[in-house]
Protein backbone atom coordinates (compact mmCIF):
# COMPACT_ATOMS: atom_id res chain seq x y z
CA UNK A 1 0.00 0.00 0.00
CA UNK A 2 1.33 3.40 -1.11
CA UNK A 3 1.92 6.06 1.92
CA UNK A 4 2.45 9.44 0.63
CA UNK A 5 3.55 11.80 3.54
CA UNK A 6 3.67 15.02 1.26
CA UNK A 7 4.00 16.16 -2.52
CA UNK A 8 5.75 19.24 -3.36
CA UNK A 9 4.88 21.17 -7.17
CA UNK A 10 7.68 23.41 -8.47
CA UNK A 11 6.83 25.29 -11.54
CA UNK A 12 9.53 27.80 -12.90
CA UNK A 13 9.84 30.00 -16.07
CA UNK A 14 12.68 30.97 -17.24
CA UNK A 15 13.38 33.97 -19.59
CA UNK A 16 17.31 34.54 -19.92
CA UNK A 17 20.11 32.08 -19.73
CA UNK A 18 22.59 32.42 -16.90
CA UNK A 19 24.58 35.36 -18.53
CA UNK A 20 21.26 37.21 -18.69
CA UNK A 21 20.89 36.20 -22.75
CA UNK A 22 17.24 36.50 -23.53
CA UNK A 23 15.25 33.63 -25.03
CA UNK A 24 11.48 32.30 -25.59
CA UNK A 25 9.76 31.63 -22.15
CA UNK A 26 10.84 27.85 -20.86
CA UNK A 27 8.84 26.52 -18.18
CA UNK A 28 9.51 23.42 -16.20
CA UNK A 29 7.21 21.69 -13.43
CA UNK A 30 8.64 19.14 -11.14
CA UNK A 31 6.36 17.22 -8.81
CA UNK A 32 7.77 15.49 -6.23
CA UNK A 33 6.40 12.72 -3.89
CA UNK A 34 7.47 11.55 -0.01
CA UNK A 35 6.66 7.94 -0.26
CA UNK A 36 7.14 5.30 2.38
CA UNK A 37 9.68 2.16 1.50
CA UNK A 38 8.19 -0.62 1.78
CA UNK A 39 11.49 -2.41 1.39
CA UNK A 40 13.55 -0.37 3.86
CA UNK A 41 16.00 -2.31 5.86
CA UNK A 42 15.00 -5.47 4.08
CA UNK A 43 16.52 -7.40 1.43
CA UNK A 44 13.76 -8.45 -0.93
CA UNK A 45 13.61 -10.10 -4.38
CA UNK A 46 10.24 -8.90 -5.41
CA UNK A 47 10.00 -5.56 -5.44
CA UNK A 48 6.81 -5.66 -7.71
CA UNK A 49 4.65 -3.45 -5.12
CA UNK A 50 7.06 -0.55 -5.73
CA UNK A 51 6.04 -0.56 -9.98
CA UNK A 52 2.61 -0.10 -8.47
CA UNK A 53 3.50 2.69 -6.51
CA UNK A 54 5.38 4.09 -9.95
CA UNK A 55 2.35 4.20 -11.66
CA UNK A 56 -0.23 5.46 -9.32
CA UNK A 57 2.15 8.72 -8.41
CA UNK A 58 2.41 8.98 -12.18
CA UNK A 59 -1.14 9.11 -12.78
CA UNK A 60 -2.11 11.49 -10.05
CA UNK A 61 0.72 14.09 -10.94
CA UNK A 62 1.97 13.83 -14.76
CA UNK A 63 -1.73 15.35 -15.67
CA UNK A 64 -0.97 17.98 -13.04
CA UNK A 65 2.24 19.26 -13.99
CA UNK A 66 1.40 19.11 -17.58
CA UNK A 67 -1.74 21.05 -17.08
CA UNK A 68 0.73 23.76 -14.97
CA UNK A 69 3.00 24.00 -18.63
CA UNK A 70 2.33 27.50 -20.89
CA UNK A 71 2.69 25.14 -24.20
CA UNK A 72 2.46 21.54 -25.10
CA UNK A 73 5.01 19.31 -23.35
CA UNK A 74 8.17 18.47 -25.47
CA UNK A 75 10.50 17.32 -22.29
CA UNK A 76 10.19 15.01 -20.05
CA UNK A 77 12.54 13.15 -17.01
CA UNK A 78 12.06 11.55 -13.53
CA UNK A 79 14.45 10.87 -10.77
CA UNK A 80 14.27 9.34 -7.12
CA UNK A 81 16.25 9.77 -3.85
CA UNK A 82 15.97 6.86 -1.57
CA UNK A 83 16.62 7.12 1.93
CA UNK A 84 19.70 5.75 3.46
CA UNK A 85 17.75 2.42 4.81
CA UNK A 86 16.86 1.28 1.12
CA UNK A 87 19.10 0.59 -2.02
CA UNK A 88 19.22 2.09 -5.25
CA UNK A 89 16.99 -0.83 -6.94
CA UNK A 90 13.98 0.39 -4.49
CA UNK A 91 14.21 3.91 -6.69
CA UNK A 92 14.80 2.06 -9.63
CA UNK A 93 11.59 -0.21 -9.45
CA UNK A 94 9.37 3.09 -8.61
CA UNK A 95 10.82 5.43 -11.59
CA UNK A 96 11.21 2.54 -14.21
CA UNK A 97 8.61 -0.69 -14.88
CA UNK A 98 5.17 1.80 -14.94
CA UNK A 99 6.02 5.23 -14.53
CA UNK A 100 6.66 5.67 -17.75
CA UNK A 101 3.30 5.07 -19.33
CA UNK A 102 0.86 7.54 -17.53
CA UNK A 103 4.13 10.02 -18.21
CA UNK A 104 3.58 9.64 -21.85
CA UNK A 105 0.05 9.06 -21.89
CA UNK A 106 -0.37 12.81 -20.01
CA UNK A 107 2.26 14.31 -22.74
CA UNK A 108 0.30 12.99 -25.56
CA UNK A 109 2.98 10.09 -26.63
CA UNK A 110 6.58 9.97 -25.99
CA UNK A 111 8.56 7.81 -28.60
CA UNK A 112 11.86 8.22 -26.62
CA UNK A 113 13.09 6.76 -23.39
CA UNK A 114 12.17 8.80 -20.45
CA UNK A 115 15.60 9.61 -19.11
CA UNK A 116 16.26 8.87 -15.16
CA UNK A 117 18.35 9.21 -12.52
CA UNK A 118 17.97 7.59 -9.16
CA UNK A 119 20.08 7.74 -5.64
CA UNK A 120 20.57 6.79 -2.43
CA UNK A 121 20.87 10.09 -0.13
CA UNK A 122 20.31 11.24 3.54
CA UNK A 123 17.57 13.68 4.35
CA UNK A 124 18.09 17.06 2.01
CA UNK A 125 19.53 15.57 -0.45
CA UNK A 126 19.52 16.96 -4.25
CA UNK A 127 18.91 14.93 -7.27
CA UNK A 128 19.58 15.97 -11.23
CA UNK A 129 16.83 14.99 -12.96
CA UNK A 130 17.75 14.44 -16.25
CA UNK A 131 14.88 16.19 -19.18
CA UNK A 132 14.93 15.12 -22.59
CA UNK A 133 13.22 15.56 -25.89
CA UNK A 134 9.53 13.39 -25.82
CA UNK A 135 10.00 12.16 -29.42
CA UNK A 136 13.89 12.84 -30.27
CA UNK A 137 16.16 11.50 -27.60
CA UNK A 138 19.36 13.08 -30.28
CA UNK A 139 17.67 16.78 -29.94
CA UNK A 140 20.88 18.19 -27.97
CA UNK A 141 18.84 21.47 -27.23
CA UNK A 142 16.39 19.43 -25.36
CA UNK A 143 18.73 17.70 -22.62
CA UNK A 144 18.52 19.35 -19.78
CA UNK A 145 18.75 19.17 -16.16
CA UNK A 146 16.52 20.24 -13.17
CA UNK A 147 17.70 19.78 -9.82
CA UNK A 148 15.52 19.07 -7.19
CA UNK A 149 15.30 18.57 -3.17
CA UNK A 150 13.47 18.71 -0.23
CA UNK A 151 14.78 19.76 2.87
CA UNK A 152 13.27 17.18 5.02
CA UNK A 153 13.55 14.04 3.05
CA UNK A 154 13.68 11.53 2.68
CA UNK A 155 13.89 10.00 5.94
CA UNK A 156 16.11 6.61 5.73
CA UNK A 157 12.48 4.79 5.18
CA UNK A 158 11.48 7.09 2.55
CA UNK A 159 11.74 7.78 -1.53
CA UNK A 160 11.10 10.92 -2.85
CA UNK A 161 9.92 10.26 -6.16
CA UNK A 162 10.38 13.37 -8.72
CA UNK A 163 9.05 13.55 -12.09
CA UNK A 164 8.97 16.82 -14.89
CA UNK A 165 7.97 18.27 -18.01
CA UNK A 166 9.07 21.64 -19.68
CA UNK A 167 7.72 22.93 -22.80
CA UNK A 168 11.07 23.78 -24.34
CA UNK A 169 14.71 23.80 -24.80
CA UNK A 170 17.38 25.17 -22.50
CA UNK A 171 18.03 28.71 -22.33
CA UNK A 172 19.73 29.67 -25.16
CA UNK A 173 20.78 26.53 -26.68
CA UNK A 174 24.17 26.58 -29.24
CA UNK A 175 25.81 22.83 -29.18
CA UNK A 176 24.53 21.87 -32.71
CA UNK A 177 21.27 19.92 -33.32
CA UNK A 178 22.24 16.17 -32.84
CA UNK A 179 25.43 13.81 -33.53
CA UNK A 180 28.26 15.03 -36.02
CA UNK A 181 28.06 13.49 -38.80
CA UNK A 182 31.13 11.23 -40.27
CA UNK A 183 33.36 13.59 -42.02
Amino acid sequence: MMQIRKTVIIKETIATDEMGRPCPPVTRVAAMAVVKNPFAGRDEDDLSALFDIGAKLAETLAGQIVGLLAAPAVCYGKAAIVGISGVMEHGAGIVHPRLGKPMRESVGGGAALIPANVKVAALGAQIDLPLGHKDNPWSFDHIDTMTLMIADAPRPDEIVVCIAVSDGPRACPRVGKGPAKPG
